[in-house]
């Protein structure tokens, strides 16, 4: 068994694999003259955790991939980068799980927010990747991890993870709609919002 399943250790891997996700997508942006910052260990207590964080981690990695190319995405990414605020962020993640939390739902929420720390980097703002962290854990503990001790634990996420990294992109883009339009309408209404609030 790669992954024993405990709220404690469910929560611990999901702080870990939180993490790893981030600092992975900082290891693959361009150097620049901002380094990226060091963030806070999250201590696994066994082997089986440690294996279970690098098997989610790939398949993580994986969905990331299947949608890192998408312009919509992206730009909605950006969009939240320009108007970083826990509340936009918090936003963010209710229209992700707004039709309801799925073991994909929750990978896509860490991909964006290891995407959103490349931008805040990028920004020259390289101390708003902590906040990012700390909200993306924080929101974990408080909405998702109750759902996934109720399904078992992570231990229950690596087939339908597997299954959606395997997917091929034209499957991808039609799930996608229903995954990322409510994303998106809530993007689009925070940036009009915004723009009216400051006229």
């Amino acid at each position: 068994m790669a992954c024993e399943s405990n709220s404690v250790s469910d929560e611990r891997i999901g702080e870990a694999l939180i993490r790893g996700v981030i600092e992975e997508e900082l290891k693959h942006r361009p150097s620049e003259d901002v380094p990226s910052p060091t963030l806070p260990a999250v201590e696994l207590k066994n082997e089986q955790e440690h294996k279970c964080v690098d098997q989610l981690s790939t398949l993580v990695r994986k969905i990331g991939d299947k949608i890192k190319d998408d312009v919509e995405i992206q730009d909605a990414i950006d969009g939240l980068a320009r108007g970083f605020k826990w509340d936009r962020f918090k936003e963010m993640a209710n229209k992700v799980f707004e039709q309801g939390i799925t073991w994909e739902r929750i990978a896509v929420l860490f991909y964006v927010a290891g995407r959103l720390a490349i931008r805040m980097v990028e920004a020259h703002l390289p101390q708003s990747v902590m906040e990012i962290l700390e909200w993306t854990v924080d929101l974990f503990k408080r909405d998702l991890l109750g759902w996934i001790l109720g399904r078992g634990g992570w231990i229950y996420s690596f087939s339908e993870l597997a299954v959606a990294s395997m997917q091929n992109a034209s499957s991808m883009s039609s799930h996608r709609g229903g995954l990322f339009i409510p994303f998106f309408a809530g993007i689009a209404l925070g940036f009009f919002l915004s723009w009216r609030l400051t006229r």
